[in-house]
């Protein structure tokens, strides 16, 4: 369904996209005028645009740390992620790769499209990182070559144990949460929060992911990508890759369900990593993709297309959730709905049924009791439509009249 369409359809979220447009127009507009910073933030925006969205909501000076903290961690996973690179060169790359950002002339060439551009222009990122603040430089430097470290043991070893699965998440998205609690902390805007909320904050969204892009890691050529942990998969294929073949479609979606109740154990700490926050452009950049994460896991459970396709959120719940999640009551809202529109699909004759709405109750307590879910200005699931297709259509014209005119600016 196209973006009129789906505007159509769920009505609430037109405004939301529209406002979504020009927000996005306005970012294009305002790139630095140096060479490598503009750079940095034009690569932002192709290899994340959402990231760039909430990154261009902070100040000047953390809104740089964290754009080059992001591009950093971004080359990093591009050398991880590229099968092509024998282990012989990738593991020194990785573990030294915390050296490079200070190399204005070091680049290597791998990755496609995008990626590659970020790796072979690397240089203006690290002309750019040489211009932080001291105490950035630091956080940097510390996450990057712990990241590498982690990222090269992995490079030779399966993900066997749920342990291994969080060592692994750990090194290369809970160490991303300790770096910006470091950064929001160095900035001087945030107090510095402990390692274990910081830790888990990167792996609910981590794990999102991992379970979400199942097809597209298994499907990696010239080498698939595994990194659901065989602890849990073996109970239900004697391969990993068996899981996207019609004929293991009910012992698929059982794995899948575990898979996002192991995911679940960590949406507390996160709740508590929020609530914490002071700075409201801080809180929005840790809040949006917290939201999308739980929203995710929503779609994905007992849902087979993540064995077909792609599963994620429709652009205007996404474009509502990035325009309305302004308070923690918008985020304990968030997470009540979508954990009961999980619990609605939870069988119980599934073999973790009972784990699974234990740990979604847990969530759904911890939303209750901040006594703020009446207070929330975001609804996720109020998105019927409520007026006349006719009436739609001549406020979604006005609507783009409006961005046009945006981006006539």
């Amino acid at each position: 369904m196209g973006m009129m369409g789906a505007m159509v359809e769920n009505p609430g979220e037109a405004v939301a996209l529209v406002k979504l447009k020009v927000a996005a127009a306005r970012i294009a507009r305002q790139i630095p005028p140096e060479e490598h910073w503009a750079f940095a933030y034009t690569m932002l925006q192709k290899v994340s645009r959402s990231f760039a969205l909430v990154i261009q909501q902070l100040g000047p000076e953390l809104r740089n740390a964290v754009c080059i903290f992001y591009l950093v961690l971004r080359a990093l996973d591009t050398v991880e992620d590229d099968t092509s690179i024998p282990a012989d060169v990738k593991v020194p790359i990785l573990q030294a790769f915390h050296c490079h950002i200070y190399d204005r002339d070091w680049h290597f060439s791998c990755g496609a499209k995008d990626y590659k551009v970020l790796m072979d222009k690397f240089h203006y990122v690290s002309t750019a990182f040489l211009e932080l603040g001291k105490g950035y430089q630091e956080a940097i430097d510390d996450i990057t070559r712990r990241m590498g470290a982690g990222m090269a043991k992995f490079i030779c070893k399966e993900v066997e144990t749920v342990d291994d699965y969080d060592e692994y998440c750990h090194y290369v998205a809970g160490l991303v949460g300790l770096g910006l609690s470091k950064l929001f902390y160095a900035s001087g805007s945030e107090d510095l929060a402990s390692d274990s909320l910081s830790n888990s904050m990167g792996l609910f969204l981590q794990k999102t992911n991992i379970i979400r892009d199942y097809l597209e890691d298994i499907n990696e050529i010239p080498k698939s990508r595994m990194f659901w942990p065989r602890q849990i998969w073996s109970k239900y294929a004697d391969k990993l890759e068996d899981l996207k073949y019609e004929e293991n479609s009910a012992k698929a979606v059982e794995c899948l369900n575990d898979m996002v109740t192991n995911a679940l154990m960590h949406a507390e700490d996160c709740l508590v990593y929020m609530s914490a926050l002071k700075d409201i452009a801080i809180f929005r950049f840790c809040a949006i993709p917290q939201v999308m994460a739980i929203g995710t896991l929503a779609l994905c459970y007992n849902n087979l297309e993540v064995f077909r396709g792609v599963v994620k959120m429709r652009r205007g719940l996404t474009a509502r959730v990035i325009d309305q999640t302004r308070t923690m009551a918008d985020v304990y809202g968030a997470f009540y709905d979508f954990s009961s529109l999980l619990k609605a699909k939870v069988n119980d004759k599934d073999p973790n049924a009972e784990l699974t709405k234990k740990r979604v109750e847990a969530i759904q307590k911890a939303c209750i009791s901040s006594g703020l879910l009446n207070k929330r200005g975001l609804q996720v699931c109020d998105t019927k439509p409520t007026f006349n297709p006719v009436l739609i259509i001549v406020v979604l014209i006005a609507l783009l009249a409006i961005l046009l005119a945006a981006l006539a600016k």
